[in-house]
């Protein structure tokens, strides 16, 4: 749906920097606790995770990337950073999905600002959907749209807050001992709302600019206090962070190609006055249950490109493990080089034929696909759900097949400075040499990079994260079974055994 008022102007071009995105950052309002201090956005601790997403800035200049990295904006007209792009077609999708994959190549992992752009797709549609039902009487889509302009035009980077600590699980949102344990409207007013709760696994709110705020789960329609969608700067008023930082052990000598880093946050809204202007879904349990679904649906197919991109750096370093061991031509090590490559390209195959079927339609169980939001583009959901949940289970397995090529050398594997020291510097170079084609210097880097990978707590974090992010297996199974048309299956089977009902 376009602006009309914005119609008559020159398109231009949108696009930020590394640099303004940092400036942006060490203005902010300090609300971000870590380790028990209060910190500036832009602390040392945080400059990997701001390196990594600022990256997607400098990607978005390199010209053999701006095919994918670049969008028109449907309301608009202006060129834009993809990220903050709302899907208007297959190409759309595919592109974001390749997107995704080319940049986590080149970081060497999750390039933490996909979230803005599955966030801000969810409430493009619910937004829309909820005016229909409510006949005009809201206008959450016309906010929506105003402050995705700024969105776009501003280059801003969005994370989105989902999950909420949901208390006893056992139990419903509003049967809980404390309503809080699902984020909840705790007042209306003539200007706003107020809400308060708390969201986690919040990555990178401690490093963006806007916070995209949806609803969790399926809801009753007496649960309407938890159907809230909104959007809010990272520093606002009301709003405390509580953020774990994932850096890996900082190298003096031996320096790593590209540092990534990432953050997580205890996300909590204390009495948080949201005013309706940023108000995207207020009471609509339909659509709220519709949006939680939509979110991590945009969310699994990101996965589509950055765990296919994760599942390269794995082949390779599997490979290269084999190779600096001096194994690299053994039976069994093209077995497990197999392995990983077929989970690699049929999560990726998922992925696109998800962008393939895609339309502007959503999955309504007992119903079938219907229409939905302004025609945007929505992947199809069995595929990205079955892609996501393919890769994700294997997470695990890919560690164990690089631990058992790799052997116990990262695990044990002698400090930096030891490699340094003038007593033991000659002494480690002839007993860590495994293959003597290779050289020192390499061998070392990389053995230290597998120890990040296998050894690290960074590492235990990402492999934690690549099983859960975008919703644990359990969740993908969920979706694959009550969304997949299981009962044309059973009539075909009854036909060809003749069985007659």
């Amino acid at each position: 749906m376009a602006i009309d008022s914005k119609a008559t102007k020159t398109p231009k071009t949108c696009l930020g920097t590394k640099k303004q995105f940092t400036e942006r950052l060490s203005k902010m309002r300090r609300n971000v606790y870590y380790d028990g201090h209060l910190i500036d956005r832009c602390d040392e601790q945080q400059m990997n995770t701001i390196n990594t997403i600022g990256s997607t800035y400098d990607f978005a200049q390199d010209p053999n990337l701006q095919d994918l990295m670049l969008a028109k904006s449907h309301i608009t007209g202006n060129t834009i950073n993809r990220f903050t792009h709302i899907h208007q077609s297959k190409e759309d999708l595919h592109k974001k999905q390749d997107m995704t994959r080319a940049l986590c190549q080149r970081v060497g992992g999750c390039i933490q600002r996909c979230m803005g752009i599955d966030g801000s797709n969810a409430l493009n549609a619910i937004s829309f959907e909820a005016d229909k039902q409510n006949k005009g009487s809201t206008e959450y889509h016309k906010n929506f749209l105003k402050w995705l302009e700024r969105f776009q035009n501003e280059d801003l980077v969005g994370c989105c807050a989902q999950t909420d600590v949901k208390g006893d699980r056992m139990k419903r949102p509003s049967e809980q001992i404390d309503p809080d344990l699902y984020l909840h409207v705790v007042e209306r007013k003539s200007d706003g709302i107020v809400v308060s709760g708390c969201k986690v696994h919040n990555s990178e709110a401690s490093t963006a600019d806007e916070i995209i705020v949806v609803p969790t789960r399926a809801l009753l329609p007496t649960e309407n206090d938890w159907a809230v969608a909104f959007a809010v700067p990272a520093d606002y008023e009301g709003i405390k962070q509580v953020v774990t930082i994932h850096n890996l052990r900082e190298r003096k000598h031996f320096k790593r190609g590209f540092m990534p880093g990432a953050t997580d946050s205890y996300t909590i809204f204390d009495k948080c006055f949201i005013p309706w202007e940023r108000v995207f879904l207020c009471g609509e349990t339909v659509h709220g249950a519709v949006g939680a679904l939509l979110f991590a649906l945009f969310h699994r197919h990101s996965y589509s490109g950055c765990k296919p991109a994760i599942g390269d750096i794995t082949v390779g370093t599997a490979a290269l493990a084999a190779e600096y061991n001096g194994v690299h031509k053994a039976s069994h090590v093209r077995e497990k080089l197999a392995e990983l490559i077929m989970v690699t390209e049929l999560g990726y195959a998922a992925g696109f034929t998800a962008s393939e079927l895609g339309k502007p339609e959503v999955y309504m169980p007992g119903v079938g696909f219907v229409p939905y939001g302004p025609g945007s583009y929505i992947p199809n959901s069995i595929y990205c759900n079955v892609g996501r949940c393919l890769t994700g289970e294997n997470v695990y397995r890919e560690s164990e097949i690089l631990c058992d090529i790799s052997g116990g050398i990262p695990a044990t594997f002698p400090h930096e400075a030891d490699f340094l020291n003038p007593d033991t510097k000659a002494l480690l170079e002839k007993y860590t040499m495994r293959n003597p084609a290779i050289k020192t210097e390499n061998a070392i880097k990389f053995w230290m990079y597998v120890g990040d990978a296998l050894c690290s707590a960074t590492g235990g974090i990402h492999q934690v994260g690549s099983y859960h992010g975008g919703g644990s297996p359990v969740m993908e199974q969920i979706a694959i079974t009550t969304q997949y048309d299981i009962e044309s299956k059973k009539n075909m089977v009854k036909k060809i055994a003749g069985i007659k009902d």
